[in-house]
C-alpha cells in the first residue's frame, strides 16, 4: 500500500536527515537507517538473486558501502529510497556478474588449476557499444507506459502488484505493457542483430 503523499514526504525528509547524519558519522542514525530502510531493501535483493543467503550477504555489503558514502546522497537528484535501492541493485549485479565467472578445470589431476571462460558474459554483451547503442533505440521505440513500467520493474525491482499501484494502473494493464513491451524488445534486438 502507498504511503499518502503527506506521509511520503515525511518520510523522504526523514530518510534524507538520517542519511546526512549517517554522512556525519551518526551510528545511531544509521542504525534507524537500518531499521527503517533494511526490510524493503531486502525484498528487493532476494527479488533479484533469488537467494536469501545472498541476498542477506549484499544487503551487509549495502550498507558497509551506505556507511561509507552516505554523503555522496543529493537530494535534489532522487528521493533517498530510491537512492538507497539503487546501491542495493548495483551490488546484486555485482553478485550477478561474479556468478557468471564459469572455471574450466584443465585436468582432474590440477584441481588447483582453472581458468575463466574466455566467452563473454550476457552483460558484456550488452554493455558493448553497438549493442548498447542499438538496446538504447530500441528501448526508446518502445511507447511510454511500457517504457516506465520495464524500467521500474528493472530498475527498482518493483513486482507487478506494486507496479500497477505505483503507475496507478490496473494490474492487467501493467501485466500487458511489459508481456508486450518485452516482446517488442525481444524483436527490435534481433532485428538489429544484437547477440543475446
Amino acid at each position: 500500500m502507498a504511503l499518502d503523499p503527506t506521509k511520503q514526504l515525511e518520510r523522504n525528509a526523514r530518510l534524507t536527515d538520517l542519511l546526512a547524519r549517517t554522512a556525519l558519522a551518526d551510528q545511531r542514525a544509521f542504525a534507524e537507517l537500518y531499521r527503517t530502510t533494511s526490510a524493503h531493501l531486502y525484498a528487493v535483493a532476494l527479488r533479484i538473486l533469488r537467494d536469501t543467503g545472498a541476498a542477506e550477504e549484499v544487503l551487509q555489503e549495502s550498507f558497509v558501502n551506505i556507511w561509507h558514502h552516505a554523503g555522496s546522497y543529493v537530494a535534489a537528484k532522487s528521493q533517498p529510497l530510491t537512492w538507497l535501492t539503487s546501491v542495493v541493485r548495483n551490488r546484486c549485479l555485482d553478485q550477478l556478474r561474479r556468478r557468471e565467472v564459469q572455471t574450466v578445470t584443465m585436468d582432474d589431476e590440477d584441481e588447483g588449476l582453472a581458468i575463466a571462460a574466455e566467452d563473454p558474459t550476457p552483460l558484456e554483451m550488452l554493455l558493448s557499444g553497438a549493442d548498447a547503442r542499438a538496446v538504447g533505440a530500441c528501448v526508446e521505440a518502445l511507447e511510454q507506459g511500457q517504457k516506465q513500467a520495464i524500467a521500474l520493474a528493472f530498475f527498482q525491482g518493483l513486482s507487478h502488484s506494486e507496479l500497477a499501484h505505483h503507475l496507478r494502473e490496473p494490474l492487467g494493464t501493467v501485466k500487458s505493457w511489459i508481456r508486450r513491451g518485452l516482446e517488442r524488445l525481444r524483436a527490435c534486438l534481433d532485428g538489429a542483430g544484437v547477440t543475446r
